[in-house]
């Protein structure tokens, strides 16, 4: 087993194990709808193993940044559906993120929804809107009946992803956003059965993946999750009550047989991950973080030392279109530009160049 040879993730046969991770470009427009150019981006990184798209929200209410692609009207279907066929011309395989914000929103960026959260605490912060920086908003505290709804958008846009012609989805329970925010005891204050108790936080993520698996098929699925990432005020510092949490999630996503599990986390050689592995039991996938660009030769060692199945690699597969080329034949890589991971147009998105053949 190396980094180029083959794994079979769910249904899908990956012809490497190099993963690109899910982005924010925000190239999609005030309408959501990916256009050309996002078909472009994507294609020229068909030769990854697999491409996990950007983060897409499952609902209005869950757009948290401008320029998001979505999965709800017609036209972003359209949309994704001229990217998904362009990847598979290619050669590629690509899974929808499937990302509802929580709290990491404004009414001024999400077209004038309520900003939800499982407890009403805000972010201690400004975002970019649509009209400029603005504070963070205090979020409406969900209700036991309103979560029975959100499992159902997470469920009607994993639908709407097959229908896009995606290979599967990957649900987003990482960085602060809705999922993680049941998980983190700073931002889930609940006294119902969605909070309290390491089990208790865990219980709605539970819901969602199994709803969305009983959907479109297990096998289809992934979950990505960054334990103790601590961003976006999603706080887990207490060791005890983090390893607790993160055991009851495990323990009640590995009966499904969901097609990854895919973890963000800075040591992904230490115990606590290698413990989520074990107790997962399917295939793992690891990404080491924010801190620095994950380098080939920690890529390769990861594979090789049986860290992980596959390594989800973020920057390096935004500079490098044919990064399996140039990590498999140890050649030089363009370094990426932080100026233009957002914005508009093709500048720092699709014009980073490919080896000549």
């Amino acid at each position: 087993m190396n980094l180029f040879s083959p794994l079979n993730l769910g249904d899908l046969e990956l012809p490497n194990r190099l993963v690109m991770a899910p982005l924010t470009r925000i190239r999609s427009g005030q309408s959501g709808v990916p256009g050309e150019l996002v078909a472009r981006y994507y294609t020229q990184r068909a030769s990854l193993g697999l491409i996990v798209s950007e983060g897409t929200y499952p609902s209005h209410a869950g757009q948290g940044f401008p320029g998001q692609p979505g999965l709800v009207e017609p036209a972003q279907l359209a949309g994704w559906k001229a990217v998904t066929d362009s990847v598979h011309a290619a050669g590629g395989r690509i899974v929808a993120q499937i990302m509802h914000a929580g709290r990491v929103t404004h009414e001024a960026t999400n077209g004038g929804f309520p900003v939800v959260a499982p407890s009403a605490i805000a972010i201690n912060g400004t975002t970019r809107t649509y009209d400029g920086k603005q504070d963070y908003p205090v979020p409406h505290a969900l209700t036991t009946d309103e979560l029975s709804e959100i499992v159902a958008e997470f469920v009607q846009a994993s639908k709407n992803a097959i229908e896009a012609g995606f290979d599967g989805v990957e649900l987003h329970s990482a960085n602060g956003y809705l999922l993680h925010e049941f998980l983190s005891p700073a931002s889930n204050v609940r006294d119902d059965a969605f909070g309290g108790s390491p089990q208790q936080r865990a219980r709605f993520v539970i819901d969602v993946v199994t709803a969305v698996a009983l959907a479109i098929g297990a096998d289809r699925v992934g979950l990505r999750i960054s334990p103790e990432h601590n961003i976006q005020d999603a706080l887990e510092t207490d060791a005890a009550d983090l390893a607790a949490t993160y055991g009851a999630l495990v323990d009640g996503i590995a009966p499904l047989g969901l097609a990854y599990l895919s973890v963000l986390h800075a040591d992904p050689r230490g115990e606590f991950v290698q413990n989520l592995r074990a107790g997962f039991g399917g295939v793992f996938l690891v990404n080491s973080g924010f801190g620095a660009v994950t380098a080939r030769d920690e890529a390769l060692g990861l594979v090789r030392d049986d860290v992980a199945d596959a390594v989800v690699v973020g920057r390096a597969a935004i500079a490098n279109p044919d990064l399996v080329r140039r990590w498999r034949e140890d050649l030089p890589v363009n370094e990426p530009n932080p100026l233009t991971y957002y914005g508009e147009g093709a500048e720092g998105y699709t014009d980073y160049p490919a080896l000549a053949s």
